[in-house]
């Protein structure tokens, strides 16, 4: 099927007639605080929203469905309908898990209850990644029980935890979840009612720097001047990751790629980060530039004296926790090697440096020009009445790289329910209801359309 025949109008309008179904689903799945963290929430939380998403997409058409125990000790649902013979089989992944709620006073609506306010839907998970689970129902519901190719669907339990539970569990058992292409909903549009595609992730590099220069503190005023200052030595340091401008600059790294996809407004970019008046944002790129296109060096903790307590003294050490991203095209073994060289050059004054390795995540890129993505592309483009665009993503999904490795045939495309204004993660987390219709408008009509490729 493609957008323009009659059966393009007919999933729209099975689509709207949804939405109050669609309501109600996400209604339930925010009632269930499935933190996957025993420390937070009960593990109940966790297994009854397992069991909700099980019996959903059973209700949907999906036969052969159950909760499988991932390396990490979480479940993840798996559902899947066998494909017709000649037809290809789409994966559908999502996650049930959501982050805490942080402070609960800073939100101005229930955390556990959807809530509708100024027309979006309000409570933790409503967008990431409850809003995608709904996505993916309402699109099977509006397709129908004869669903024309093969469907599996995985929701894991522990994503937002980093476990990298699902992750082992595809490299121990990847015949199960095999398929031509794969919908990974838990990314979004670059805003509301602009449909798109995430076609980069950045991988990470994280090390922990000590500097060394004395035996032990020495009283300011007496050695002051001649001993070598360990929080000065890394603050020396760590100034030499960054030029005047912002710019990244670790030697070895490239630092001055372009991004070809939806650009983002400075001044968006403003708002959305709460940058204050008057201060500078990073870098000689464009914003999408800086975000999607090259590294970028966060210092995100430093080992010293705080200043409440602190004593007339020089500091024998200091230490300095930092994150590296990275976009596709470079690998986690040549930026953390970058990184290290550039630290050891760079230290002054002889001091003693060691550098730990913490932990290392490679990029992703996903494929263009595949059936699957055409089909997608056009699906978007028929939702939403324009053509989709690209953007990339700051954080690392492990999973798509398993996926990539796994099923190497596999064409693999990142999308969903997500915009800026959903706040994932924080406080007041909300969703777009009509994100959730044209998104799932936009999955049915792939599913229909790429069964016929």
């Amino acid at each position: 099927m493609t957008a323009d025949r009659p059966q393009a109008a007919e999933l729209r309008t099975r689509t709207a007639a949804l939405m109050p179904q669609a309501k109600k689903d996400l209604t339930q799945l925010v009632s269930f605080k499935s933190v996957a963290d025993p420390r937070q929430f009960p593990p109940e939380e966790c297994e009854r929203t397992a069991q909700w998403v099980a019996d959903a997409f059973a209700s949907v058409g999906l036969s052969k469905v159950g909760l499988h125990e991932t390396p990490d000790g979480s479940k993840a649902v798996i559902a899947s309908r066998p494909a017709p013979p000649g037809a290809p089989t789409v994966l559908l992944y999502c996650h049930y898990d959501v982050q805490p709620p942080l402070d609960d006073a800073a939100w101005r609506t229930p955390v556990w209850e959807l809530t509708e306010k100024n027309g979006r839907w309000y409570g933790r998970g409503s967008a990431d990644c409850k809003g995608n689970i709904v996505m993916h129902l309402t699109a099977l519901r509006a397709i129908g029980p004869d669903v024309p190719l093969g469907i599996t669907l995985v929701c894991e339990g522990s994503e937002e935890q980093g476990t990298g539970g699902l992750e082992r569990f595809v490299e121990a058992n990847p015949d199960m979840l095999r398929a031509d292409a794969i919908v990974v909903g838990d990314c979004g549009n670059f805003a509301a009612g602009v449909p798109t595609l995430t076609e980069t992730l950045r991988g990470n590099v994280n090390v922990v720097v000590t500097v060394e220069t004395l035996a032990g503190p020495m009283h300011s005023g007496m050695f002051g001047g001649a001993a070598p200052d360990a929080l000065a030595a890394l603050i020396q340091l760590l100034a030499t990751l960054r030029d005047e401008h912002g710019n990244t600059t670790v030697d070895g790294l490239s630092n001055d790629q372009r991004w070809s996809g939806v650009q983002y407004p400075a001044e968006q970019f403003r708002t959305d980060a709460g940058v204050l008046g008057g201060v500078d944002l990073l870098g000689e790129g464009t914003v999408a530039d800086m975000l999607w296109a090259r590294p970028a060096l966060t210092v995100l903790g430093i080992d010293a004296p705080p200043v409440v307590g602190s004593a007339a003294a020089v500091q024998p050490s200091a230490r300095a926790r930092l994150n590296l991203r990275i976009p596709p095209g470079t690998t986690p073994k040549a930026a953390l090697y970058a990184l290290t060289e550039h630290l050891r050059a760079n230290v002054p004054w002889q001091a003693k440096l060691t550098i730990e390795t913490e932990a290392t995540g490679a990029p992703f890129r996903s494929g263009r020009g595949g059936p699957a993505r055409t089909a997608m592309e056009a699906a978007l483009a028929a939702a939403y009445g324009k053509a989709a665009t690209t953007q990339g993503q700051g954080g690392s999904i492990p999973l798509c790289n398993v996926f990539a490795d796994t099923y190497p045939d596999a064409e693999i495309m990142l999308l969903g329910v997500e915009e800026p204004k959903c706040l994932i993660h924080a406080p007041n987390e909300s969703v777009d209801p009509n994100e959730i219709e044209k998104m799932a408008l936009a999955e049915a009509l792939f599913l229909t359309a790429y069964a016929e490729r």
